[in-house]
């Protein structure tokens, strides 16, 4: 029998067949995603065949995993050499910010971009929180808008605890499959509380002290919503690195950039010190956001620096 992955638990993973019964399900072998080390083989959103459990009817053994449309992975925080899977066979990303508890930080936008950009997977940029801006905050908001919508992105601000914005949101929504991620205390649960209240996902307070958050979601879910489709929550991620990426990948999943590399003096330049670089022309002419240009500066020399460190390590 076939079935969707709706909850990762580690080495344990409930699965809800065609037929809506959900089984607790277990890996038989070893799955690799394209040759490369994975931390979890299988990830909410995967399509699995699977295999009852010899005298339980209630635990299944996932034999196979189906063909996947899509995935989202991020570099394994524990061990840099592997990847973790996050998701599989979305139709869109939701990478949710604040701009004030927390405060905002913006650079995760352009990494959390980097994990769905490589597939074409379209990606929402929602703002929370927005009941408790200051005019300033608004002002932050509106450039960041402009910044990002100029490149194809849609943005939105909304208030998870007042219900404002919503209208918008729940149209993207409809019927689509969509990973939601951000930081922790962005107001993920909030959030998806709002759009399926019955789900009644806890939800806890920002620190005074540290004005941060906290984990309130310790494994990826699957949710329908009343709209239709689904939402996949995710932890909250406390930093993204990209050492299993190349340069050039790097580079290319900057899209303004890439748009901008075939009028480069050369084909591999990496638009950091090249003579006849295109994209420093364009940010010279402020055709290209300098804030966008300085995380993927930083995002160049963080790899370069962690590669180096891994390459000599054993040394």
């Amino acid at each position: 029998m076939q079935g969707t992955v709706i909850k990762s638990t580690g080495s344990w993973y409930q699965v809800r067949t065609d037929d809506g019964e959900v089984y607790r399900s277990r890996i038989i072998g070893k799955f690799r995603l394209d040759g490369k080390k994975l931390t979890n083989p299988v990830a909410v959103g995967d399509h699995v065949e699977l295999e009852l459990e010899t005298g339980d009817e209630r635990t299944a053994l996932i034999k196979k995993i189906l063909p996947r449309t899509n995935y989202v992975v991020r570099q394994s925080p524990r061990k840099p050499r592997f990847l973790h899977l996050i998701a599989a066979n979305i139709d869109q990303a939701i990478v949710l910010n604040t701009i004030v508890q927390p405060k905002l930080k913006q650079g995760f936008i352009d990494r959390f971009l980097l994990t769905t950009e490589p597939l074409d997977i379209p990606t929402l940029i929602v703002f929370n929180k927005c009941d408790l801006w200051s005019e300033e905050d608004w002002i932050t908001f509106s450039y960041l808008e402009d910044i990002y919508t100029k490149i194809g992105y849609t943005v939105l601000p909304l208030s998870a605890l007042e219900k404002k914005g919503f209208k918008n949101l729940n149209e993207l929504l409809k019927d689509k499959i969509t990973l939601i991620s951000g930081h922790s205390g962005v107001g993920k649960s909030t959030l998806i509380n709002t759009l399926q209240p019955e789900l009644d996902l806890a939800t806890y307070e920002i620190s005074d002290y540290s004005g941060k958050g906290q984990h309130t979601t310790t494994f990826a879910e699957m949710h329908n919503l009343d709209i239709g489709g689904t939402i996949i929550d995710t932890p909250g991620i406390k930093s993204l690195a990209f050492i299993n990426m190349e340069p050039l990948e790097i580079a290319h999943n900057f899209r303004e950039f890439f748009e901008k590399s075939p009028d480069c003096r050369f084909s591999n330049c990496m638009h950091l010190n090249e003579p006849g670089c295109a994209v420093k022309q364009a940010l010279e002419d402020g055709e290209i956001s300098e804030l966008r240009y300085m995380n993927y500066a930083n995002l160049q020399e963080e790899t370069a620096n962690q590669n180096h460190w891994e390459r000599n390590k054993d040394f």
